[in-house]
């Protein structure tokens, strides 16, 4: 068994209470040749300081490869979205560089260990390893940005499978024909009196502390870290973005621009300019990736 293939064929961790993580068919970890060549997603990115804003808190990576010969890897990819918060732009170099640890470890961890000649027999499943990434940011951020703090959403894909890493109030959606669905759950404290029934969802939408979290990168030791696995949307797509679109722009608005649009990057820019229509009161930030049916 490869490095990779130990990777995703760990068992997978409890996933949160409202996130599904639907179990993976082991045939999604082995392809045909043809069908691996043929399979080629994607990506489209997009970022707006908003109408409101003076500077953007925002923060983004994207990272995608494939590889072909006698030992073909699987196509990988690495999206990661952070929204930062804090006074004297603190939320901005909190989110740089919660991303860029994240970026570094996942990088250094995952994919570029698959290159590696002789691989670990028993290596950390790749939600341990999404895990530690978003709780070294953490540790970074409360040692290097005081006051100041970040939601961060980060999706590894690795050959039929996409783990995603979650802590605040940004989104991971899957968009496709049959509709938009949330596959992160908001750690904040609306959505914590939603689960709670004491509020609806229309009511917590309109509510004057929608954007207060209970949970955020760089605020102290007790950080959850929510981590899930999906296999990928095969014919469709996967959003990551800040509530500056979530939060401006409705789920329906959402699917019909992304499916009606000519190519993902066409669809963020559209999306950026559907927020800041509907009057852009935060800084805004999209990353849409489109899987292809194999």
């Amino acid at each position: 068994m490869s490095f990779w293939q130990r990777l995703l064929g760990k068992k997978p961790s409890p996933s949160p209470d409202r996130v599904q993580t639907a179990p993976l068919d082991p045939g999604i970890l082995t392809r045909a040749p043809a069908a691996q060549a043929s399979r080629r997603i994607r990506i489209g990115a997009a970022q707006s300081t908003g109408m409101e804003r003076n500077h953007n808190e925002d923060s983004l990576f994207y990272l995608s490869g494939s590889s072909e010969g006698q030992e073909r890897l699987p196509e990988f990819g690495l999206f990661v979205v952070a929204d930062g918060m804090g006074g004297h732009r603190a939320g901005e170099v909190a989110s740089s560089i919660s991303v860029r640890t994240v970026a570094r470890k996942l990088t250094s961890d995952t994919i570029l260990r698959l290159f590696d000649m002789d691989q670990p027999e028993d290596a950390p499943s790749l939600q341990e390893l999404v895990r530690e990434a978003l709780e070294a940011a953490n540790a970074t951020v409360v040692d290097r940005v005081p006051g100041g703090g970040t939601t961060l959403t980060a999706a590894v894909w690795l050959g039929g499978q996409v783990t995603i890493g979650h802590v605040g109030d940004s989104r991971a959606y899957i968009v496709s024909q049959e509709g938009t669905r949330v596959i992160t759950r908001d750690h904040s404290l609306v959505q914590r009196l939603v689960e709670l029934e004491q509020l609806t969802e229309e009511e917590a939408a309109l509510h004057p502390q929608r954007n207060v979290l209970w949970n955020a990168i760089g605020q102290g030791a007790n950080l959850k870290v929510d981590v899930a696995s999906h296999p990928v949307p095969q014919g469709g797509y996967m959003l990551l973005c800040s509530d500056g679109l979530w939060g401006t722009v409705s789920d329906a608005e959402i699917q019909q621009t992304v499916l009606s649009a000519a190519d993902p990057q066409s669809a963020c820019d559209q999306l950026v300019q559907a927020a800041n229509a509907a009057g852009g009161p935060d800084n805004i930030t999209v990353i849409l990736v489109y899987f292809p049916v194999e």
